[in-house]
């Protein structure tokens, strides 16, 4: 669980100094770091698409998990609610700044392929380049997290270690019914959306990657009809 581990130490790390820099931190270099990331998430997710396409036994089926996916996400509205909610947390009073910045920040760190899928590819192939990567794009979103809201967004780490740790222990446990093919087949749907999250990074496109979230159930539900008819 090094990856886990790594970017839970950088939530408390980003925290850390984000309450040694209270005053904030000027929108320029926000910007500018967020543009860095937004290149490395693509370049990633771009070449987890590319190294796996050759695996695929479905040439098609990331098509078609990332079309059914898509619509799936869109009638669920998962993007709107999820923003929804976090404006709606966003807006407490001085009452409440601590339990809306805890609220908003698990959000964050949680849900998304980098934070779903990584566990995931951590514990099955020992790659934590995902892990990784959503680790240096949380350490950025702690410090800001931390410089807004003050000491106590420390507690979020543990609920992200909690979060992505059930991620590694369901994947290590049902490791044997995780072939090579379904794992490429993550790989391409996983990377294409993590590509998408680059392009919303660097403001080209806001491609609404929470709403393809359900593009990742289907390659496994595919597997498993498979499965039932061989």
């Amino acid at each position: 669980m090094i990856g886990t581990i790594v970017n839970t130490c950088t939530i408390v790390a980003g925290t850390l100094i984000g309450v040694a820099l209270h005053k904030g931190i000027k929108e320029k270099y926000k910007n500018v770091l967020y543009d860095a990331l937004g290149l490395a998430c693509f370049a990633i997710g771009l070449n987890a698409v590319v190294t796996n396409l050759p695996k695929s036994q479905y040439p098609v089926l990331f098509i078609a998990a990332m079309a059914i996916g898509s619509v799936a996400g869109v009638a669920l509205d998962i993007d709107g609610r999820f923003h929804r909610l976090v404006k709606r947390r966003s807006k407490g009073g001085a009452e409440n700044r601590l339990a809306d910045g805890l609220a908003t920040a698990t959000l964050v760190y949680c849900i998304g392929p980098l934070s779903m899928l990584g566990p995931v590819i951590s514990a099955l192939q020992g790659d934590h380049t995902f892990l990784f990567t959503n680790a240096t794009l949380d350490l950025v979103t702690a410090t800001i997290f931390g410089s807004t809201y003050g000491i106590g967004m420390l507690l979020a780490a543990p609920a992200l270690f909690l979060w992505q740790g059930m991620f590694y222990m369901v994947a290590m446990l049902s490791s044997e019914a995780v072939s090579e093919a379904l794992m490429a087949e993550l790989l391409i749907v996983g990377g294409l959306m993590i590509t998408g999250s680059g392009l919303s990074l660097l403001r080209i496109k806001d491609c609404h990657v929470l709403n393809m979230l359900p593009a990742l159930a289907v390659p496994p539900l595919w597997f498993m009809l498979m499965w039932l008819i061989g």
